[in-house]
């Protein structure tokens, strides 16, 4: 198989994956395979539902985090985490996602982010703090079990005045 993506030196971000071939929308540059599962969040754990994190075999921890992202994440029939192309990628870019598109919260990364893309939000968040917005841009990109954690938020939180109401 020939091989379609590179890892190598990421210039001021340490390391990174690289295109070895062009990409369209909906492609996938990696296939993500699960090694083990986790309770707790970890700045390379992807969640796997409300509690639950795994790793990645292979290149799954080597993409970086970017607010204006070329990749998003698409859950395959094992439960890994796929990276597939938003957007057009071409040869020698640097393929990257949001990790909001995995993770409902983040915790475990430095106060300002570094992807240096203008539209950067300086702090790498997760879902639940994005605005709505880059939520709709994101979306068929992301884990579906983000949307499901944010209508149980949105539920949490429409029922705690009302039955505060009825005490």
């Amino acid at each position: 198989m020939n091989a379609i993506i590179e890892h190598r030196a990421t210039p001021g971000r340490g390391e990174g994956i690289f295109a070895l071939k062009s990409f369209r929308r909906g492609d996938t540059l990696y296939v993500g395979v699960l090694d083990r599962g986790s309770t707790k969040n970890h700045s390379h754990a992807s969640q796997l539902g409300k509690n639950t994190f795994g790793f990645h075999t292979g290149l799954g921890s080597k993409f970086n985090h970017s607010c204006d992202p070329n990749c998003g994440i698409i859950i395959n029939d094992t439960g890994g985490h796929d990276i597939v192309a938003m957007h057009a990628i071409a040869i020698g870019d640097e393929a990257t996602y949001d990790y909001a598109m995995r993770n409902y919260n983040i915790e475990h990364f430095p106060v300002v982010c570094e992807c240096g893309n203008k539209n950067c939000r300086k702090v790498i968040t997760g879902w639940k703090d994005l605005p709505q917005q880059r939520k709709d841009d994101y979306a068929g990109f992301i884990a579906p079990y983000l949307i499901e954690l944010d209508r149980e938020e949105a539920s949490a939180t429409r029922s705690g005045p009302i039955s505060n109401a009825l005490q």
